[in-house]
């Protein structure tokens, strides 16, 4: 497997003989990605789906397939011409990317960010390959129940969570490695102090690969 982040929550992925971009945002950096089998979308909210440029991506990828989670077609790309080439995903059921590669959606709902707004669906995705290390990227939300997880993209920093919140997810998955994701809003001492609290109160043994220099990296 290898996995490149691309900023803020956007990883891509390249197992099972299959290339998979998850989570394109506002804050990531996936112009010029081509060559992709099929994009997951996890929620509706901009910094994980950029209606500006999903387009684009889309049209440089003609080959690839869309899958999301269900809200995003009625919200965020309600009036995009993507829309019509993505398809809802459902909690449990598996998609196959090529011949090698599943992907399974997890979860139901977003994290709560405040009382005051109501919370929407959030689907986060498991990739699993024979022969290969299993991803789990969560979306936003820290209570899905992924199974067992090799590598987990870890959301650092959010409105909706708390320090001690990421700790306790992280021991609960309990996975070998850890890649920080969603940091988009974290500066250099912030990100570092989230990274620091994970490593020194994670699961013991846990590798924490730090992928914000944009380049792939094999595992």
């Amino acid at each position: 497997m290898h996995v490149t982040h691309l900023g803020h929550a956007c990883l891509l992925i390249e197992s099972g003989g299959a290339r998979v971009l998850l989570d394109p945002g506002s804050f990531s950096g996936f112009a010029g990605v081509t060559g992709i089998d099929a994009v997951f979308v996890t929620h509706q909210h901009p910094d994980h789906v950029d209606p500006e440029r999903f387009p684009a991506l889309l049209d440089a990828n003609p080959q690839a397939r869309c899958y999301v989670e269900p809200s995003v077609l009625e919200t965020t790309l309600q009036d995009s011409d993507a829309a019509g080439r993505c398809r809802p995903m459902t909690s449990g059921q598996l998609v196959q990317v090529g011949e090698g590669l599943s992907v399974e959606p997890v979860g139901d709902r977003h994290a709560v960010i405040n009382e005051a707004l109501p919370r929407i669906g959030n689907l986060g995705v498991v990739l699993r390959a024979q022969d290969e290390r299993t991803l789990f990227h969560p979306g936003d939300a820290y209570d899905a129940q992924p199974g067992d997880v090799d590598i987990l993209g870890l959301p650092l920093n959010a409105p909706w969570c708390a320090a001690k919140e990421t700790v306790a997810f992280v021991q609960r998955i309990d996975p070998r490695v850890v890649v920080p994701i969603h940091d988009g809003l974290l500066n250099d001492t912030g990100r570092a102090m989230y990274i620091g609290q994970v490593q020194r109160f994670g699961p013991e043994g846990l590798e924490v690969r730090d992928l914000s220099d944009g380049e792939p990296v094999e595992f």
